[in-house]
């Protein structure tokens, strides 16, 4: 690892009292406050340890300096053996809190699950995913809004669209697209025969207004009778939205609310979000070139992960991790896997630094 140097640790150390003294004066205009005390939270923990890492390289110089009086080379010799050991991961944490961060990972996200290959069987694994994610955002403190749902008709989706606020969503669920392969014996199956059915997920960072300038002219609007399996929801009205893109072709359908008011304003969300991860797609295309971070690429058509029924397994293909707690996660219990997936991400990317250094 390419070691950081000292004149960076400093000039973060004083980016951090600057602007200490600076929020402490007392007379900074509303906005200003608010900027410089976001600036200051970002910096303050890449700060932290860069204190710990100039501290231990000091203390690693002090001790070595001993070394060269009789009297103190045991002591000094112990207590450098102990600096030596701890300094590897005080670099480590150093230079993974100075990885470019992604601009979308304090965002909240938009969730899509679809049933994949395996009909019934995909569609009912498809509401176990989505459960398994309200699940987690629970343990999370994240809120998950509905946006639009098919249902299937033996239980689970066809296809599941929702809205999970909070902080730091899109940090910890960019990692879940791709494609989700499930192997079990059907509850329709007499013959106890395992199947493999799959589902695709996309998690999308949420748009703003100010993100994706949208003009009406570049919009064709269809407005029509919402279908449904009737009863007392049914839609009498002319509600569901129909809404095109016209210059990149996006089409977005919105029908899960009885106001056409309600509809539109749902699929103006989903649009943003689609049309501001299409700008995220070609910029990140255009600064990578064909290299694909291990685990970050997003591609739903890549497999993924499989979840394993008769074995009580889940195994992440991209991380060649395996683990024998899939009742655990299903029930939202997904820190374990998602931590092994952000670490092997920082290190894929790290190596990446190597490399161009």
């Amino acid at each position: 690892m390419t070691q950081i140097s000292a004149d960076r640790l400093a000039a973060i150390l004083a980016r951090r009292d600057e602007l200490q003294a600076q929020l402490a004066s007392g007379d900074l205009p509303p906005d200003r406050f608010v900027a410089l005390s976001k600036e200051y939270a970002e910096v303050e923990p890449v700060a932290e340890a860069a204190d710990a890492l100039q501290s231990l390289r000091a203390e690693y110089r002090d001790l070595q300096a001993m070394l060269e009086d009789p009297e103190m080379r045991d002591m000094a010799e112990e207590e450098l053996a102990s600096v030596k050991a701890r300094l590897p991961e005080a670099e480590h944490d150093m230079a993974v809190r100075l990885l470019p961060k992604d601009a979308a990972d304090e965002r909240s996200a938009m969730l899509e699950v679809r049933a994949g290959t395996g009909g019934d069987e995909a569609a009912l694994f498809a509401g176990d995913l989505f459960r398994m994610y309200q699940r987690y955002a629970e343990t999370q403190g994240w809120k998950v809004e509905l946006i639009s749902a098919s249902d299937s008709e033996v239980g689970g989706y066809k296809e599941v669209v929702a809205s999970i606020t909070g902080a730091g969503v899109f940090a910890k669920l960019k990692y879940e697209s791709g494609v989700h392969r499930v192997q079990r014996v059907p509850v329709t199956e007499s013959g106890g025969r395992i199947h493999t059915s799959a589902a695709t997920v996309a998690v999308l960072p949420e748009a703003e207004e100010v993100d994706v300038q949208i003009e009406d002219k570049d919009l064709k609007v269809d407005i029509y009778r919402s279908s449904g399996a009737g009863g007392q929801h049914v839609n009498t009205t002319d509600s569901a939205i129909r809404i095109t893109h016209i210059p990149t072709g996006i089409v977005v359908i919105q029908q899960d609310q009885r106001s056409q008011h309600k509809n539109r304003a749902k699929a103006m969300q989903v649009l943003r979000t689609r049309l501001y991860e299409r700008e995220r797609e070609i910029l990140h295309a255009e600064r990578s070139g064909a290299r694909k971070s291990m685990v970050g690429s997003g591609d739903r058509s890549e497999r993924i992960r499989t979840y394993n029924f008769p074995q009580g397994r889940v195994t992440d293909h991209r991380i060649n991790l395996t683990l024998h707690r899939l009742p655990e996660i299903l029930m939202g219990q997904m820190d374990e896997l998602i931590s092994a997936l952000i670490t092997a991400d920082q290190a894929e990317r790290l190596a990446g630094l190597d490399d161009a250094a």
